[in-house]
């Protein structure tokens, strides 16, 4: 073989072998338009300077024949960007083009100080580094590590899980480093949904992961316009956190995270709370079942959360998720503050072997299908009553 046709043939393999590859069982998308914006900044003066800060990145895809009311708003998980949403790491479609394809408007975000909105150190504080084990412990290859009792049952990821496969390399190249304070990210990033809201109009809200602390806030502050929340896998459990250890302990009781038991931001509880002292928790003394974690939930009586009440809840819920052990006592713990969330365990509709992302596993379209079966059942009212519009 000639030195340069070896040279090209060489080049041609390395890329297939990096490169994800299009999926080819898609007609292109039909849109009316695509574009982007920013929510939520405002000028800052650090050192004498001024610069932008608290704005969120906020991408919209509105398809040519719009046939659902409300768009789809989906915001990202703590070490992740709006990548999660339009694309696999395999190369296939994501949930954003999934549900384009079924008619609602999707507007994915990047949160606020990260992908491409931008970070201020000053601003935001210091941010932690993600390195590759924390995605091989969690999603990728959390069944060789068997650190909670459902790790095992994970078969959904799209390759080897191995840390020179492909697709595990294209997942640690979009991981973004987070900022450190949990509450800091909560407080900034509830201000710029909210903004988002009063900009497009009445949405369906989509959080995944650690954005679930900062949904139930915006929702709260926006009931009107929030007209579904889809928790998936929402950042928990409730009050205080828990740590995995594997066999044959699995749990480990961490600290208080959630101040406001679903959130560290203020809720509008009922009878109303000055501050996050004034609810009281307590744990329960056994467990709902094998491998799950003993929940706790508000001391009676409970304070409600009117304003959610008024909103239909989906949590969803994968079968080899590291939420599997806990996403219960999230459930428990809003039906304690008066809402009637709709709890879907993927294993129960017969969908096994997920880990937390789930967005961007081999059957991550299976699942946008039970997302949008409960759309289509639990807003089917509003659909009929509202006209649809290009927005």
């Amino acid at each position: 073989m000639p030195l340069r046709s070896f040279f090209l043939a060489a080049v041609f393999s390395l890329t297939a072998m990096v490169l994800p590859v299009r999926a080819a069982d898609e007609p292109p998308l039909s849109l009316a338009r695509e574009g982007w914006f920013y929510v939520g900044g405002h000028l800052t003066t650090v050192n004498n300077k001024q610069y932008m800060t608290g704005q969120m990145y906020v991408e919209y895809r509105i398809p040519a024949k719009k046939t659902h009311p409300y768009p789809i708003i989906m915001v990202h998980g703590g070490t992740m960007s709006g990548t999660n949403y339009t694309g696999t790491p395999d190369g296939r479609e994501g949930w954003a083009q999934y549900f384009v394809r079924q008619g609602y408007a999707a507007y994915v975000v990047d949160q606020v100080g990260k992908g491409r909105s931008s970070y201020i150190e000053q601003t935001y504080g210091p941010t932690d580094l993600v390195d590759s084990q924390n995605s091989q412990q969690r999603y990728v290859a959390q069944e060789k590590y068997n650190l909670w009792p459902q790790a095992h049952l994970h078969n959904q990821w799209p390759g080897s899980g191995d840390l020179n496969d492909p697709a595990v390399q294209q997942l640690l190249s979009s991981q973004i480093p987070a900022i450190r304070d949990f509450t800091k990210q909560q407080q900034l990033n509830t201000p710029a949904l909210i903004a988002l809201l009063d900009k497009i109009g009445p949405s369906i809200l989509l959080v995944h992961s650690q954005a679930g602390a900062f949904g139930w806030p915006v929702a709260d502050a926006r009931p009107d316009l929030v007209k579904a929340i889809l928790a998936i896998e929402p950042n928990g459990p409730p009050a205080y956190n828990v740590e995995f250890v594997g066999a044959p302990d699995y749990f480990k009781p961490g600290r208080l995270g959630l101040t406001y038991g679903i959130t560290a931001m203020p809720l509008t509880y009922s009878p109303p709370v000055a501050s996050a002292s004034e609810l009281s928790f307590v744990q329960e003394e056994n467990a709902d079942g094998t491998g799950l974690v003993k929940c706790w939930l508000q001391a009676a009586p409970a304070h409600q959360l009117p304003n959610l009440q008024k909103i239909p809840v989906l949590v969803l819920s994968a079968e080899a998720s590291y939420h599997a052990p806990y996403d219960h006592c999230t459930v428990k713990h809003l039906q304690q503050a008066g809402l009637r969330p709709t709890w879907i365990k993927l294993a129960d509709v017969g969908i096994h072997g997920n880990s937390h992302v789930m967005m961007l596993e081999k059957n991550n379209r299976q699942i946008g299908a039970v997302i949008g079966r409960w759309l289509d059942k639990t807003l089917a009212p509003a659909k009929k009553n509202n006209r649809v519009s290009a927005r």
